[in-house]
């Protein structure tokens, strides 16, 4: 910074017109009065520099969170939740009908829990992969792409929650399909 100002304040009229050291004194007469006064300057600052007109290289920012991410990842979250509730309600039948390959039914809270957490971090990911990253080569091509893996991911849970809405009944009642 200094090598910039020291000699932008070598080349300023300004300084020309004051004392080269601070506390010195100067003794000026006029021509029109007969009175001898004594100026002491002092040294306080140095005024203000213009540096070179180069801006510093702005950021860009990139909205990630936009309209599409919601809509896209509102989609697997449906289809998500549309497969786990599903799943979740055929359990809870074949239990109440006593099938014997279901002993017992997880606690909602557990299951919720673990398929947000499973949510969350398919989130995180598309969230990653849409934000621009200067160290990662070829950004720009994989910031386009973000969208492949939820756009893959809810047909797939889609058609799996609808096998599980069509689930049928055994085609024999439990107590015959037990016996040998």
């Amino acid at each position: 910074m200094l090598l910039v100002i020291a000699p932008a304040l070598a080349e300023s009229p300004l300084l020309d017109e004051l004392p080269r050291e601070a506390g010195r004194e100067i003794n000026s007469t006029s021509a029109s009065s007969t009175s001898n006064t004594t100026v002491v300057y002092a040294l306080t600052g140095a005024p203000p520099v213009s540096l070179a007109d180069n801006p510093a290289p702005q950021r860009v920012k990139v909205k990630v969170i936009d309209k599409k991410f919601m809509a896209v990842m509102g989609a697997l979250g449906g289809a998500e939740s549309l497969r786990f509730t599903t799943h979740k309600l055929v359990l809870d039948h074949e239990l109440a009908a006593g099938a014997p390959w279901v002993a017992s039914v997880p606690a909602n809270q557990r299951l919720v829990s673990k398929y947000a957490g499973v949510y969350a971090a398919e989130l995180l990911v598309a969230y990653e992969l849409k934000k621009p990253h200067s160290w990662l080569p070829g950004d720009k091509i994989i910031r386009k792409l973000w969208w492949a893996y939820p756009a893959a991911m809810a047909p797939i849970h889609i058609m799996n929650g609808v096998r599980s809405i069509r689930t049928h009944a055994p085609s024999c009642p439990v107590a015959e399909c037990q016996a040998p």
